[in-house]
């Protein structure tokens, strides 16, 4: 226990020095910064060139958004997710050292070319996403996490990061296994990261972008803005579940776009009931259960 206890410790002084050095000293590997940028240059996009012209700049929920963004990319991991992650993976490792098992890598990956490892880490990562998504809307539990983030009723980049900071816990824990078996170094991680947080600001942007051809590759407002429609075709748990990807949906029938749906109604049927606050948000699907 008291290894764990140490591991909490360091936990939480490393990722708050890391924050703060985050901040305070701006570099091109820099998370922080690098998500201020993106949101700054989507949000002029959306300024210049507005798909939803009547949509106000500062549209419905503007800044609670803006504080999901910043909660769910750093003040999660200061308040809890960086010491639990961390006694999880080391407890895990101890688990399989159990087993006389202590290395997970099975695909070594270090010899391939730059580029063939970032394609290998971003398809990998991205598949792992979608199936994760598809689970956020066919579980009735999960679900429940998961209407924070279909409560938008107002479409714009920063709504890409509302969600419930469940949502983070999931899809970290189904990523964790499959990319510890293939060696991936950090800087790959970065790039990835980085790359799906500009496509998933794009994705809720009120822009009207289709990449062409290409949009049957890479997730696009026009296509993501039916992911949140509020009226679903007949039988359907969700739709476009595509997080950085379309391909996925493409290739195993989720794709639905009936038309453009600029001025489509988004939420699901109740929304207009749902809590409106941050706290509220985040303890709804727990007060819910508790009922």
């Amino acid at each position: 226990m008291e290894k764990y206890f140490k591991i909490v410790v360091d936990a939480y002084y490393g990722y708050f020095n890391y924050l703060v050095n985050e901040i305070m000293y701006p570099s091109w590997t820099n998370y922080f910064w690098w998500l201020v940028g993106l949101s700054l240059a989507v949000w002029l996009l959306e300024l210049v060139f507005p798909w939803r012209k009547s949509q106000p700049a500062l549209r419905k929920d503007f800044w609670l958004d803006g504080f999901y963004m910043f909660f769910n990319f750093f003040l999660f991991s200061l308040i809890a997710y960086n010491a639990i992650s961390n006694v999880a993976v080391e407890a895990f490792n101890d688990f399989l050292g159990l087993f006389g098992i202590t290395n997970l890598v099975a695909i070594e990956v270090s010899s391939w070319p730059r580029w063939a490892q970032f394609a290998l880490l971003f398809v990998v990562a991205d598949f792992i996403q979608w199936n994760v998504h598809r689970l956020l809307h066919r579980v009735p539990a999960l679900w429940e996490f998961h209407k924070v983030h279909h409560s938008v009723e107002q479409m714009g980049f920063a709504a890409h990061l509302r969600f419930h900071w469940m949502e983070t816990i999931l899809y970290k824990s189904a990523q964790y296994i499959p990319l510890a078996m293939i060696g991936f170094g950090l800087t790959d991680f970065f790039l990835v990261h980085i790359f799906a947080t500009a496509i998933g600001h794009l994705n809720h942007a009120n822009l009207r972008i289709t990449y062409g051809p290409l949009k049957y590759l890479l997730n696009n407002p026009i296509m993501h803005i039916w992911h949140h429609a509020k009226t679903l075709p007949k039988g359907s748990y969700g739709v476009n579940y595509g997080l950085t990807l379309s391909i996925w949906d493409y290739l195993f029938g989720t794709a639905y776009i009936p038309h453009e749906g600029r001025d489509i109604p988004l939420g699901f049927d109740g929304v207009e009931k749902f809590p409106k606050t941050f706290w509220e948000q985040v303890t709804y699907p727990l007060r819910k259960k508790s009922t």
